[in-house]
């Protein structure tokens, strides 16, 4: 399990990237015009893990920055440029507020739309 290590003067908080890519699905899912999350494509880390949020997003942790890939699918009607800047916003804001750690980068992947059928 890959983590980020905070040091302080009273210790240290480690948040481990389960805990982010959380984060990231849930203000991802709070975004107008997404409709869900995709599968990524698949690697070791992701084929091993039973959760869900490693699924859908990867993290990239270095030194200086983190880095996220979120792969999710559209509402029909979605403007892919609109809804991408704003999953953007919506997950930086999200991981930066609470793991306190600064998000340099988020890669959207539209991996499909979903196509509401009309009732009639």
């Amino acid at each position: 399990m890959d983590a980020k290590d905070f040091k302080t003067a009273e210790g240290s908080c480690i948040i481990s990237e389960e805990v982010i890519a959380s984060i990231a699905c849930t203000a991802a899912l709070e975004t107008v015009g997404i409709a869900g999350l995709a599968s990524r494509p698949a690697d070791i880390k992701g084929i091993m893990s039973p959760n869900a949020a490693t699924k859908s997003v990867r993290v990239l942790n270095t030194e200086n920055d983190t880095v996220l890939d979120v792969y999710v699918t559209l509402k029909q009607g979605a403007k892919i440029q609109e809804t991408s800047a704003a999953l953007q916003q919506n997950v930086k804001m999200a991981v930066q507020s609470m793991t306190g750690k600064p998000v340099t980068r988020i890669n959207v992947f539209v991996e499909g739309m979903v196509l509401e059928e009309k009732n009639a």
